[in-house]
């Protein structure tokens, strides 16, 4: 049964209505309140606050990693543990076909329902989860093989078994190693991309953001906790820390927007997915007309770039 958030209201009653008059076999009526739908669509969606954007990025309908792999990979196979400590469940990587390209795909996983949520620890990492996304990414580079990095996790796991296998240190040698990576590195945050935990999948040649989804250095409850000491001032902070994917564009700190339905990806999954298959293809084309020494200096240079700021 499709969730609705607050401001999809009006949207679940046109759809219901919908229903009803198809059951009816009023093909008419379905006619009349699909261009309804479709005007109260433009109408939600064209007006969206930062922090309804951040609703959608959260929406348990969203694609995740896994519903992008399956519906864009072909002959995929996954690949599993980091050779060190265990096979981290929040991180999914595989090997497989995006079109007639090869690509190594790592993407992090959050789950749906409750025993597949547990298994994937809510889509938060454990260093062992980072530790196999570099394992695999010095594969790709090994067989000179394109990676697709999907980003979606409210932040790596910060539990006492976490930090007793060092998980800073798994991120801060991700970011150091993802940043010298001799392949070409393709990043899209699909959902939510927060903290360090997003950001050690994040270094590449291109960092686009699917439309509603967010990134963000803390939650906007986290934010608003220390701020105000009032969780219930996240719709504040969600507007003051510039999270969504049009502000991060505009700040340089993404390279690209990706466009997927006006409606959210949790309504329309497949063309959420054609979007970014069609942007990865597209991108892949194009970086491939570079030298590898002019693909290094421009991801050095956008690095580099990274917190400037003008009075």
């Amino acid at each position: 049964m499709a969730t609705y958030l607050p401001f999809e209201e009006k949207l679940k009653n046109i759809e219901e209505e919908i229903i009803v008059a198809k059951s009816k076999g009023d093909e008419h009526a379905a006619e009349i309140l699909k261009a309804k739908f479709d005007k109260e669509v433009e109408k939600t969606f064209k007006n969206l606050s930062d922090y309804q954007k951040l609703q959608l990025a959260r929406h348990p309908d969203r694609p995740y990693a896994l519903d992008y792999i399956r519906t864009l990979l072909t002959d995929s196979y996954e690949i599993h543990g980091d050779r060190h400590f265990s096979d981290d469940s929040a991180i999914i990587c595989y090997i497989g076909y995006i079109g007639n390209e090869k690509v190594m795909v790592i993407g992090e996983q959050k789950g749906r329902g409750t025993k597949n949520k547990l298994k994937r620890n809510f889509g938060m990492p454990n260093p062992e989860g980072y530790r196999k996304a570099l394992r695999c990414a010095k594969m790709a580079e090994k067989f000179n093989l394109p990676i697709l990095m999907l980003v979606d996790t409210p932040g790596a796991y910060p539990g006492i078994g976490a930090e007793e296998r060092n998980q800073s240190e798994a991120i801060a040698t991700n970011l150091y190693e993802f940043s010298d990576l001799n392949t070409i590195t393709i990043s899209v945050v699909i959902g939510e991309g927060g903290s360090g935990g997003a950001l050690a999948i994040s270094i590449a040649d291109k960092l686009a953001m699917m439309r509603y989804s967010v990134y963000a250095v803390i939650s906007p409850e986290g934010c608003a906790a220390i701020l105000w000491n009032d969780p219930a001032q996240a719709e504040t902070a969600a507007n003051a820390l510039k999270i969504t994917a049009e502000a991060l564009k505009d700040l340089n700190l993404i390279d690209d927007v990706i466009n997927e339905p006006l409606v959210g990806g949790h309504r329309r999954k497949e063309e959420a997915c054609r979007a970014l298959g069609d942007y990865f293809l597209t991108q892949l084309k194009e970086l491939r007309k570079l030298t590898p020494e002019q693909r290094y200096e421009k991801r050095y240079e956008k690095l580099m770039k990274l917190g400037q700021f003008s009075e």
